[in-house]
């Protein structure tokens, strides 16, 4: 009997369907998403995602926008690199 493959944490929920490279794409987004980083303000690695493209420092409270799945994109960085 051959073995089975392991389901992928976040994108087990989808079992069979969709296909291997869609759902680890999803996994590395997600897993992206529910990472903590660090405050623009406090430096206080405790910025967590509200929703969409808005970010919140659960120390200090600072509220502010970014990127959808991180809070600091590779666009910003080009714009204004001392922030």
């Amino acid at each position: 009997m051959s073995e089975r493959t392991k389901k992928t944490e976040s994108s087990a929920k989808f079992g069979a369907r969709y296909g291997v490279s869609i759902k680890s794409r999803l996994k590395t987004v997600e897993m992206k998403t529910k990472e903590k980083y660090t405050c623009p303000k406090c430096n206080y690695i405790s910025v967590r995602r509200v929703s969409a493209g808005i970010w919140e420092c659960r120390h200090c409270g600072l509220k502010f926008t970014g990127g959808a799945y991180v809070p600091v994109t590779q666009m910003t960085e080009e714009v204004s690199p001392n922030v």
